[in-house]
């Protein structure tokens, strides 16, 4: 019978134990005693948390902690670097601060204020993804109940690649699954980078801002809690002039840089004087992942919308249905091929006219397209 390796770490304030399990099992971690947390999320002592193959975690402890790892590790190490944490310790009470102004700010006008809206931007991999979940955990940890906002459509983390969508986040992130996706809203974009077709990728955001400040008005609590919303890594060129759209869309009140000193500054000059541009350092525990190893992430991440977690798990059907009553729509114009020469479609009415093709079951079948009102 094999014996599981043991591995027993002190973690003295301050101090972030990072390990990777290895590709083959899965690895489980136990606070023995003291405190620690994973991205925001408070760890019970002496409870087993199991975490599967090739999943990085990093432990943070305020103020010490003992923790105990079961299995086979691909590396385990304890960093002193805790400068980032720090920093997103103090922009947390910073929106805290704001959100207790704004509350009492209402209370003398019988109203409910609208809480901070934060936006997180830089490239890819320097870990926006993660601040946005640690801000969530410890906004709730404070009684309150942000919405979380998902712009990146590559690697989206409330529903599947492709989309952009927003939830009320009412409890903390479970340490190996993340938030509860329940009742999110979504909207749909079908591509992976927004540079696919921005003119829907604005259409989709300002959308989207728009409904969430409609559905807010019903819901005091997530009003007062603010937004925290997560962008894509495209920062240069048209990403930029997407990030400038953002921040409009949904009224920011603090861009924060990670990582990306130009950025910043552009940022600075181009935005209103009432946004708050700050500009943090990454985590010393990012790390830049290949181009492989984010699509196999995104396959994850839509294996995880049908089939659900190992702590909730879902049970997908197929069903059938008939044939003709299949219908394929196209969001655009026709292709430029096949347009008059000169002739160019106006971007409203590329957003506009969407076709619907009837599938014709017949011997070579074919596709017809008929123009939609």
């Amino acid at each position: 019978m094999l014996t599981e390796r043991v591995q027993r770490f002190d973690l003295n304030a301050g101090c972030e134990l990072r390990f990777a399990a290895n590709n083959y099992s899965d690895i489980s971690l136990e606070l023995i005693n003291g405190y620690a947390e994973i991205f925001g999320t408070e760890l019970i002592a002496n409870q087993k948390y199991v975490f599967p193959a090739k999943f990085r975690v990093a432990v943070f402890s305020w103020t010490g902690g003992t923790i105990k790892i079961i299995g086979g590790t691909e590396s385990a190490y304890i960093s002193s670097e805790s400068t980032a944490m720090v920093v997103y310790l103090n922009i947390h009470a910073t929106l805290e601060k704001l959100r207790k102004d704004r509350e009492a700010s209402g209370k003398d006008f019988g109203v409910t204020q609208r809480g901070p809206r934060i936006m997180l931007v830089g490239p890819t991999d320097v870990g926006k993804t993660t601040v946005s979940r640690i801000l969530c955990n410890y906004a709730v940890r404070k009684g309150g109940t942000p919405i979380l906002v998902d712009l990146d459509v590559g690697q989206n983390n409330i529903s599947v690649p492709g989309t952009i969508g927003a939830m009320l986040v009412q409890k903390t992130a479970d340490v190996v699954d993340g938030f509860e996706r329940n009742m999110p809203l979504v909207l749909n974009f079908g591509h992976t980078s927004p540079g696919e077709n921005l003119p829907l990728y604005e259409t989709l955001l300002k959308g989207l801002a728009s409904t969430m400040n409609s559905q807010i008005e019903e819901n005091p609590a997530a009003k007062l809690g603010g937004m925290i919303i997560n962008t894509c890594g495209w920062v240069d060129e048209c990403g930029y002039t997407c990030i400038l759209k953002s921040a409009a869309a949904f009224e920011v009140d603090v861009v924060v840089v990670i990582d990306h000193e130009r950025l910043y500054n552009v940022l600075r000059r181009d935005l209103p004087d009432f946004v708050t541009v700050t500009h943090v350092p990454k985590s010393g525990g990012v790390e830049q992942r290949p181009r492989h190893i984010r699509k196999i992430a995104r396959k994850e991440n839509v294996h995880r919308y049908f089939y659900g977690t190992s702590s909730s798990q879902l049970y997908p059907f197929t069903f059938d249905i008939a044939f003709d009553a299949v219908k394929l729509c196209k969001i655009g114009a026709e292709p430029v091929s096949v347009l008059i020469f000169n002739y160019s479609t106006p971007v409203n009415k590329v957003l506009k006219n969407v076709c619907h093709f009837d599938l014709v079951q017949e011997s070579g079948a074919r596709l017809s397209s008929v123009p939609s009102n």
